[in-house]
Order: C-alpha cells, then sequence, then structure tokens
C-alpha cells in the first residue's frame, strides 16, 4: 500500500511539473504576441499607412511578427504570432483609425 501511494505521489509531483512549465511558457509566448501588437498600434498611430510585415526582437532571441495589417472601412486589423517553446500566441487586434482599439482577442489561428 506504501508503495502504490509513493508510486502515485511521484506520478502527480511529475505531472504537475509539466502542467506549471506549460503555464509559464504559455505567458511568455503571450506577452510577445502582445508587444507585437503594441507596436503595431505605435507604429499606426505615427503613419496611418503601416504595412506591418515584419518579426520584432523583443529580447534576444525572443521575437513575435506582426502580420500584414488589413484594412476594413475606417478599422485596421492587426494580427500578430509569437511562438516561444513550440507554444504558440496569435492575437488579433482591430482598431478604428486614429488607433482606438475596439476588440482585442487571443484566437486560435488565423
Amino acid at each position: 500500500l506504501l508503495m502504490a501511494i509513493t508510486f502515485a505521489l511521484s506520478f502527480s509531483s511529475f505531472f504537475g511539473r509539466h502542467n506549471v512549465f506549460d503555464s509559464q511558457t504559455k505567458e511568455i509566448s503571450y506577452a510577445l504576441a502582445e508587444a507585437c501588437a503594441e507596436k503595431a498600434l505605435l507604429n499606426l498611430a505615427q503613419n496611418s499607412s503601416y504595412a506591418g510585415n515584419e518579426t520584432i526582437t523583443v529580447k534576444s532571441p525572443d521575437t513575435c511578427d506582426i502580420l500584414a495589417v488589413e484594412t476594413v472601412g475606417s478599422q485596421k486589423i492587426i494580427k500578430t504570432r509569437a511562438i516561444f517553446q513550440k507554444t504558440t500566441t496569435n492575437i488579433k487586434v482591430v482598431a478604428n483609425m486614429p488607433p482606438q482599439i475596439v476588440s482585442w482577442e487571443e484566437v486560435p489561428n488565423f
């Protein structure tokens, strides 16, 4: 009985450690994607014809991508992607011009 309890506790600790690691990589991936979204909004405020399509180095070697900025009427759609240790975050921001955020959401893919 003692062996069974020890075995069960060992596995729960092992899997718990992986859950914490996954949570931390997701937080970093999300922060990187947010950084690109903020950078794209800043670029749009400075130049309303900003087109995106660039990779931003947040802290070497960590990067995020600003995809092509789309224009729909008076709104700009910003899509960013960050991958950190195989964890991906995609953020989609819709903003009126001059930049005023209408929506900000994480999406599964583009």
